[in-house]
């Protein structure tokens, strides 16, 4: 049974000329590329064994996740992305879609599977060569060698290039020492260091003939068959933490470690017998960049993991709006369904329209991936556009993901706060997503920099005549909106009218150049700012870049905005149902506008919008809930979860029936004739 079909005695009815759109279509719409692989993965997590259970202490939980990456291995779970030879499929895309529907099951074994087979095991897969492979790869692909991704350190998170740890080559022995020289080397909240690995891909900066040729990543034993860590390694572990508790994070260091020479991971960087360093990439920049950019499958699957996770959320969330009632209209009628209030509308269905752009932009960004990552576009442009992508969508999804279930979370009350009723358990889950991988404001700070990066691209090889006709325009276009033109031209044209506004300007291609606009004006401003600091002293121009930081950052989320329209644009054109296009349109713009209303200042101070036009924005977002409002249910319905995934009791049809026995209590009440006479009927009666 649908949401709809549930809440179809309490929840708005469809007008009858209204559009509706094909859900099957949309859910299809949304599971995206690889649906196939979601679905088989959605489907394991019906089986209760890889469900979290709520109240288990951290060592309780530590162990039944363990068991749940066991069952992962036993249903071929896992090896998706790896070769053919290990028993994989090479099967990128499909790997980390099936990877993100791991979280309706328990985001600590999400997450843990992700330390073990997404970041350990990619190390050695894609950092290795063959000889690493068939060493190791068997190994952790069966769990028989649980291991840690030990990159992170206390005093350098998201600043891997200075990491302390140092791995050290000693020719005599042909070995290198791994060495923890102070205390915020330690490598630090490492999944499976605390307990279960027996092994680490450890980085350190590669020390031969006392030359530090930067971070590469060894493969380093760290516990023997007992669980007792080996001579060197020492380690705590990390303990209770705000959320993922089922994940045993740990810290690990180490004392003159000494690994064979053949324990580097040596794809982008070798050390000879002799001790000299050779490598296929010259610039030592460009081979640290290549070697992170191998793993950037972490960010891109924490980006599909919570924009599902926003998904969960507003389900369960819009399935109770429109069956929980609160506050009658007047005496003697129903109390009024939660989702038929304006601002319950406001508060579930624009983060319901960013969602669908968040889904959809996710798949954008795994096509890329899975070409980048099976070779079919492998250039270092590609690795570029793919490392940038995921840099900008990110954090966007992450930080929509954590608003999302506390709305959510606040807009079903005390229900909501129930650990049963998922929100709380969760928004505990998902908080650090917002630092994994690269702290979010660090990863839009690299998009920023790439904009600049191509914003100056756009001047090489011009002469002075180009230059200066550049030059003008940008002249012209500060007057022109400076001045006001472009507003003072938008009020004669909207005469006041609301419709007119919406018809003259607020349509998809005016979305899009008001979107579009605002990146290119910030990235212009920033790079015009930042001109002098070619000429400055580095100290100088490292002052001059802190004092644009925030605005940089400001344009490189306005672009990651931007992806997420553009991409949901694209995937509505692309419907042919008359009644789905609409409906989509309508989210789609819903989601536009969201974005506009919300830097409305923007638009105002920099004169791209009138204050008619400006103040037509949030009244036609208000038009558009309403028509919404019908459609909520079919729209979450769409995202094709099941009861068994969402396990929340109130998005189960539970208050459904709570409101018809209240009602056939009332309705029995009144046929009586003993239902007690209200005070103010009396007074008014009088």
């Amino acid at each position: 049974m649908t949401n709809s079909e549930v809440t179809t005695a309490t929840g708005a009815a469809h007008p009858g000329d209204e559009p509706r759109i094909d859900v099957p279509a949309v859910t299809d719409i949304l599971m995206g590329t690889w649906a196939a692989e979601r679905r088989t993965a959605r489907a394991l997590m019906k089986d209760p064994a890889f469900w979290r259970v709520d109240g288990l202490g951290m060592d309780e939980h530590r162990e039944r996740v363990l068991s749940q990456l066991h069952l992962l291995v036993e249903n071929n779970a896992i090896a998706r992305a790896y070769p053919v030879a290990f028993g994989g499929e090479d099967n990128h895309g499909g790997s980390i879609a099936a990877f993100e529907e791991l979280l309706t099951g328990d985001p600590s074994m999400q997450i843990k599977a992700g330390v073990q087979w997404g970041l350990f095991g990619s190390a050695i897969l894609h950092l290795g060569t063959e000889e690493h492979h068939n060493k190791w790869l068997p190994g952790v692909l069966d769990l028989s060698i649980p291991g840690a991704f030990a990159m992170t350190e206390i005093g350098h998170g998201s600043d891997v290039a200075a990491v302390g740890t140092t791995a050290t080559y000693d020719p005599e022995t042909e070995e290198f020492v791994i060495h923890t020289p102070f205390r915020g080397a330690w490598k630090d909240y490492l999944g499976n260091a605390a307990l279960h690995g027996i092994a680490a891909t450890v980085f350190a900066q590669l020390i031969t003939n006392g030359v530090n040729h930067g971070v590469h990543c060894f493969y380093v034993p760290i516990r023997d068959e007992n669980g007792n860590f080996l001579e060197g390694v020492g380690g705590e572990d990390d303990g209770l933490k705000g959320g993922l508790n089922g994940i045993d994070n740990g810290r690990l260091h180490f004392t003159n470690v000494r690994v064979p020479r053949t324990n580097l991971l040596n794809k982008y960087g070798d050390v000879a017998a002799d001790g000299s360093y050779t490598s296929p990439i010259a610039s030592p920049g460009r081979r640290f960049f290549t070697m992170l950019g191998a793993l950037v499958q972490g960010r891109v699957s924490l980006d599909g993991a919570s924009s599902w996770a926003a998904a969960m959320a507003l389900n369960i969330a819009i399935v109770y709006g429109t069956q929980r009632r609160q506050f009658d209209q007047g005496a003697g009628t129903d109390e009024v369904v939660l989702m038929d209030y304006g601002k319950h509308q406001h508060r579930l269905l624009t983060r319901l329209a960013t969602t669908y752009a968040s889904i959809i932009a996710h798949d954008e960004i795994l096509v890329k991936f899975d070409a980048v990552f099976s070779g079919k576009a492998g250039s270092d442009d590609d690795r570029e556009d793919l490392e940038t992508l995921a840099a900008a969508l990110k954090p966007l999804s992450t930080w929509h993901g954590l608003d999302t279930l506390q709305e959510a979370r606040e807009a079903c009350g005390g229900s909501g706060f129930m650990f049963a009723n998922r929100f709380v358990g969760l928004r505990q889950d998902l908080d650090v997503y917002a630092t994994f991988e690269g702290d979010n404001n660090i990863l839009l700070q690299l998009v920023g920099k790439r904009l600049l990066k191509d914003y100056a691209n756009q001047f090489k090889g011009k002469d002075a005549a180009q230059l200066a006709a550049f030059a003008v325009g940008q002249a012209a276009d500060r007057v022109f909106h400076g001045a006001g033109l472009r507003a003072l031209g938008q009020t004669v044209a909207d005469l006041g009218s609301t419709a007119r506004s919406v018809e003259n300007g607020l349509r998809a291609d005016q979305q899009h150049d008001l979107l579009s606009d605002r990146v290119q004006s910030m990235v212009a401003d920033v790079a015009m700012r930042l001109r002098p600091a070619s000429k400055m002293a580095p100290a100088d121009a490292a002052a001059l870049f802190n004092e644009v930081q925030v605005d940089l950052i400001d344009a490189a989320r306005a672009h990651g905005e931007l992806l997420q329209w553009e991409a949901f644009t694209d995937a509505v054109l692309r419907v042919t149902d008359d009644g789905t296009k609409e409906v989509l349109t309508w989210l789609r713009d819903l989601f536009g506008l969201g974005l506009i209303e919300k830097h409305l200042s923007w638009y105002l101070i920099n004169g791209r919008l009138s204050a008619q036009r400006a103040g037509s924005v949030s009244r036609y977002i208000q038009r558009l809930l309403v028509r919404l409002r019908p459609h909520a249910l079919d729209l979450v319905d769409a995202f094709g979860y099941e009861q068994d995934h969402l396990r929340a009791p109130i998005s189960s049809g539970i208050e459904a029936e709570r409101q018809q026995e209240a009602r056939a209590y009332y309705d029995a009440l009144r046929a009586s004739g003993e239902m007690p006479i209200d005070e103010k009927a009396l007074k008014n009666a009088n």
